[in-house]
């Protein structure tokens, strides 16, 4: 089995910032000393063109030119920086890899993805981009090019409030 990272890009955080910056961290060490058999890998950032999915194009230039203004940045939760842009990228490149390497050999993972409040058009509670989001239509675009079929794909979020940006973005669909 496979598993993709990015914990090397982690935020200077306030003093008394709520997020758990070293969770990404331990959880990989964790996964590489106690299951040595997963296949741990860092992952590579998305493209503008991934983000475009499903981020409007404005937001996702906004993002890596730290253009997002200070209302932005405080319902993000992070201040801007460009490790903050290259996190979110990256966050996002490991739920795109992971989800090719499940469609190739049935099982992967992202140890650092679920950022489900992200919306189109702006970031929220910690989420930047909405890696599920970008990974499904990414997959589904993919998987249409090559097999002229439709993939259907169902998400299933466990956490413990809604993922309101995954929502509105399936709303629809």
């Amino acid at each position: 089995m496979l598993a993709f990272h990015s914990d090397h890009f982690t935020l200077e955080l306030p003093p008394g910032h709520s997020f758990p910056m070293d969770k990404y961290r331990l959880l990989r060490e964790a996964v590489e000393r106690e299951l040595p058999a997963i296949r741990v890998h860092e992952a590579l950032p998305a493209s503008d063109g991934e983000l475009a999915l499903v981020h409007a194009p404005l937001y996702v230039s906004a993002v890596a030119e730290g253009l997002l203004s200070k209302a932005q940045q405080r319902e993000i939760g992070f201040p801007w920086s460009l490790r903050m842009a290259e996190r979110a990228r990256r966050s996002v490149g490991a739920t795109i890899a992971a989800a090719r390497a499940a469609l190739a050999e049935g099982l992967a993972a992202n140890l650092a993805g679920g950022t489900h409040h992200a919306y189109p058009d702006r970031g929220s509670g910690f989420c930047v981009f909405n890696d599920v989001a970008v990974a499904a239509r990414l997959m589904q675009a993919e998987w249409h090019r090559t097999r002229r079929t439709l993939l259907r794909i169902i998400v299933i979020d466990l956490d413990v409030h809604q993922g309101n940006g995954t929502a509105a973005i399936f709303a629809d669909d």
